[in-house]
C-alpha cells in the first residue's frame, strides 16, 4: 500500500514543523467494524508524526480501550484528539476532530498541531476574558466537508476558543458526510455549521471571532 503523502506535501509539512515549540500527542480512536476511514486516517497521522519527533501518535481501538476514549469524550471513529505533551504527561486542551482530516481540513490538523505547540490560542483579549469567565460547559461542533475551503477557519476559531479553556469547552470538527445521522439532527445543509451545546445555538458560515462569541453568549442564555 503506497503513501498518503506525496514527497513535495511532507516538505511542505516540514518546513511548517520548523516553527513547531513544544511536544504535541495525537491521539487515535479507531475501530475494526464499519470504519471507512479507520485505516487511511492512521496512515495519514503515521505519516504527519514521522515528520518532526515533536508530533507524536498514541493509536486506541473504541471498543478495547473504552476507559481512555470515555476520559476523551470520544464516541466516534476515526476520532482526534489533539493534545500537549510534557514528558509522560499528556494535556487535554479540548481540541477533537471526528472523520479523516482530508482535502481542506487536513489544513486544519497542521493548525491544530501549530495551535497544541505554541500553547496559546491567540484570540483578542476581550475572547480570552469572556472564555476564561464561563461558568458552565460549553461544546462547539463544527460540521464541514473536505472540500469545504471555509470550513478550516471555523474549525480552527472553536478550536482556539477550546485551547483557552479546556476545562468547560469542547470542540469538535465534524466531517458531515461521515456522520450524516449527527448531520441530520442539527440539520446540516451547508457548512461550515458550528453547533452550539447540541442545538441552543447554531452559526452557518466561517464568521468572525466577535460574532461568534454574541452567539455563543445567546445560547448560554437560554
Amino acid at each position: 500500500m503506497g503513501r498518503v503523502l506525496n514527497d513535495p506535501l511532507i516538505q511542505q509539512i516540514g518546513e511548517v514543523f520548523a516553527d513547531l515549540q513544544e511536544p504535541v500527542q495525537i491521539l487515535l480512536f479507531e475501530t475494526r467494524d464499519n470504519c471507512e476511514y479507520c485505516e487511511e486516517t492512521r496512515r495519514l497521522l503515521e505519516e504527519v508524526a514521522a515528520v518532526n519527533s515533536k508530533v507524536g501518535l498514541n493509536v486506541y481501538d473504541l471498543e478495547a480501550d473504552k476507559e481512555v476514549a470515555g476520559r476523551y469524550n470520544v464516541t466516534k471513529a476515526p476520532g482526534l484528539v489533539i493534545a500537549a505533551r510534557d514528558g509522560e504527561q499528556i494535556t487535554d486542551y479540548g481540541i477533537r476532530f471526528s472523520g479523516i482530516p482530508s482535502g481542506h481540513e487536513f489544513s486544519t490538523l497542521i493548525s491544530d498541531i501549530l495551535l497544541v505547540s505554541k500553547r496559546d490560542s491567540g484570540l483578542a483579549p476581550e475572547t480570552r476574558n469572556f472564555l476564561k469567565a464561563l461558568d458552565q460547559p460549553l461544546l462547539l461542533q463544527v460540521f464541514v466537508t473536505p472540500s469545504c475551503p471555509y470550513c478550516p477557519r471555523a474549525v480552527y476559531l472553536a478550536h482556539q476558543m477550546a485551547l483557552e479553556n479546556p476545562r468547560l469547552v469542547l470542540a469538535e470538527g465534524v466531517e458531515a458526510m461521515e456522520f450524516p445521522d449527527l448531520a441530520d439532527q442539527f440539520n446540516v445543509q451547508g457548512v461550515p455549521q458550528t453547533v452550539i451545546n447540541s442545538g441552543a445555538g447554531i452559526v452557518v458560515g466561517a464568521v468572525p471571532e466577535s460574532y461568534l462569541v454574541n452567539e455563543i453568549q445567546r445560547a448560554l442564555q437560554n
